[in-house]
C-alpha cells in the first residue's frame, strides 16, 4: 500500500525543470513587452516611459526570478551543502540589488514627472517586501554563514527562515500582480496585443510562484 502511495508522489526535480521553462517564458514575454511593444528601457531619457520600463524589468526578471531561483536552489542543484549555501546567498544578493534598482527607477520616473510616491497598494506592498527581504537576508547571513550560530540555534531558526522566505517571495508575487493591474488602469489597456502579453505575464508569474512553493514542500527524489 505504501508503495502504491509513493508512486503518485512528484519529485522536486521534475517541477524544477518545468519552472525553468516558465523562467524562460516570463523573460521572453517581459523583454518583448518592454522592447517591442513599448519604447525600450533607459535610466536616463527624454522618453520618460523608458525610465519606468526599468521598474518591471528589474523587479520581475531581477527580483522575482532570482529570489525564486534562490529558494529552489537546494532542490534543483546537485552540489555540496556549503556550495549550495553560497549559490543561495549570491542569488538573493542579485535579487536584492535588482529590486533596489527597480525601486530607484520608478522613484526617478515619478520625480521627473513630479508625481507622488508610494500612494498605491502595489507600491506599499512592494516597499514592505524589499525591506523584509533585506532583513531576512541579513538574519540568514549571520545565522547560517558568518559568524554563524550554534547548531541548535540554526536548527530552531531554519523552519522560520524557510517560512518567512516563502512568505516574502509570495509578497513579491502579489506586488507584481497588483503592478500589472496598475498598468491596465493607468495605460488604459483593454484589448489588443499588449493587453494579451501583460495578461500572460501575470499568469506565468502566478504559476511560477506556485511552482516555487510546490518545490519547497516536495521531496528531492521520488521514493
Amino acid at each position: 500500500m505504501a508503495n502504491n502511495r509513493s508512486s503518485y508522489r512528484m519529485s522536486a526535480f521534475s517541477v524544477t525543470v518545468f519552472t525553468q521553462l516558465l523562467v524562460v517564458s516570463i523573460a521572453a514575454l517581459v523583454l518583448y513587452w518592454l522592447i517591442k511593444l513599448r519604447e525600450g528601457v533607459a535610466f536616463t531619457s527624454n522618453i520618460k516611459i523608458m525610465i519606468f520600463n526599468l521598474h518591471p524589468l528589474l523587479t520581475v526578471l531581477g527580483f522575482i526570478i532570482f529570489s525564486g531561483e534562490a529558494i529552489i536552489t537546494y532542490k534543483g542543484i546537485p552540489m555540496t551543502r556549503p556550495t549550495l549555501k553560497l549559490i543561495h546567498l549570491i542569488l538573493h544578493l542579485i535579487a536584492l540589488f535588482a529590486g533596489i534598482l527597480g525601486i530607484c527607477a520608478v522613484f526617478k520616473f515619478h520625480n521627473e514627472l513630479k508625481t507622488a510616491h508610494a500612494y498605491t497598494l502595489h507600491s506599499r506592498i512592494g516597499l514592505s517586501t524589499i525591506c523584509l527581504f533585506g532583513l531576512q537576508l541579513l538574519l540568514g547571513f549571520v545565522t547560517f554563514l558568518f559568524p554563524g550560530a550554534m547548531s541548535a540555534t540554526r536548527a530552531r531558526f531554519s523552519p522560520w527562515h524557510i517560512f518567512t522566505g516563502v512568505v516574502i517571495f509570495f509578497m513579491a508575487i502579489v506586488t507584481a500582480e497588483t503592478g500589472l493591474i496598475e498598468v491596465f488602469i493607468y495605460q488604459k489597456l483593454h484589448k489588443g496585443q499588449e493587453a494579451l502579453v501583460v495578461n500572460f505575464i501575470g499568469l506565468l508569474i502566478l504559476i511560477f510562484g506556485i511552482c516555487v512553493g510546490l518545490i519547497v514542500v516536495l521531496p528531492l527524489k521520488r521514493k
